[in-house]
């Protein structure tokens, strides 16, 4: 398994190739999957974006089959998955109510534990121009551990602290992608730095490994190592592996990266927090911060 690009600190992989044939090949375990699988909804349907009706087809990779060829995908993948996570690792999906519920049947089937559904309602979503149907304005992330009895790792304090002392809720209100976070290029279904900063806050410890079987443009990758997570992603686009490596590259300048972590309220609140409870750590006994 030869990288697409390895960053020289190691902390930041992507290999260009299909999951189904790269996970197999080695017996690597993560502590976290994050997992943006194709929705299927590339069928000639329009939205609204920038002041102009577009069309919402992604690619051919977001054009599905039928019902039973989608499940059959869907179940190959959350398999494969499954064998690369630690007997304490979690993984988080994301999905719309086209796919997350046939989803969420399959990790029940293939022996995980759903922990929470995560809705994230965003703050600028486009209007609906047929003006037959509410706004679609929330996606859904499901969040499940790989065991039913082995317990998972969430920084419980820290999601609190950043929630202004309340009790993190499963509702999340959030924007989508920002400009300034497309500055090498877009992804059509590009997930914004702040859902996945978040998400990885939630349940990793600094140092931990965390996967992206379907990079894209490896936000997951980009945010991982914003928070000092080390990140594989799989992408078989090449045009998305050279994104993705665009990306690692620009947060290799001191200035973006500060910018970046400054637009992130979570990581821009957690310095404050930290020092202000140094006597009571909030990610666990092994993470100094």
């Amino acid at each position: 398994m030869i990288p697409f690009y390895k960053s020289d600190d190691r902390a930041f992989t992507i290999v260009n190739g299909d999951c189904f044939d790269v996970l197999p090949q080695f017996e690597f375990k993560f502590d976290m999957i994050f997992a943006d699988p194709p929705y299927f909804l590339s069928n000639g349907g329009i939205s609204y974006q920038a002041g102009k009706v577009v069309c919402v087809d992604k690619g051919e990779w977001d054009k599905g089959g039928n019902l039973e060829s989608i499940i059959e995908f869907n179940r190959k993948w959350l398999k494969l998955c499954r064998e690369k996570l630690k007997d304490n690792g979690t993984i988080w999906i994301s999905g719309t109510h086209h796919n997350v519920f046939a989803i969420a049947n399959l990790l029940t089937e293939l022996g995980y534990k759903i922990l929470n559904v995560i809705t994230w309602a965003k703050t600028n979503p486009p209007p609906n121009i047929s003006c037959r149907f509410f706004t679609h304005s929330t996606e859904f992330i499901i969040w499940a551990r790989k065991s039913k009895k082995v317990p998972h790792k969430y920084n419980y304090k820290l999601m609190k602290a950043i929630n202004n002392g309340k009790q993190m809720t499963d509702v999340w209100r959030l924007p989508a992608i920002g400009r300034w976070e497309k500055s090498c290029g877009k992804h059509p279904t590009q997930k914004p730095l702040a859902l996945l900063t978040r998400i990885i806050l939630a349940n990793t410890n600094e140092h931990d490994w965390i996967l992206d079987p379907f990079a894209g443009s490896s936000t997951t990758g980009i945010a991982a190592n914003l928070c000092g997570r080390r990140y594989l992603g799989i992408e078989k686009i090449n045009e998305f592996a050279s994104l993705s490596t665009a990306r690692r590259i620009e947060i290799e300048q001191i200035d973006v990266k500060r910018k970046y972590i400054s637009k992130l309220h979570d990581l821009n609140y957690i310095s404050t927090i930290h020092h202000a409870n140094e006597s009571e750590p909030m990610y666990g006994n092994d993470l100094p911060f």
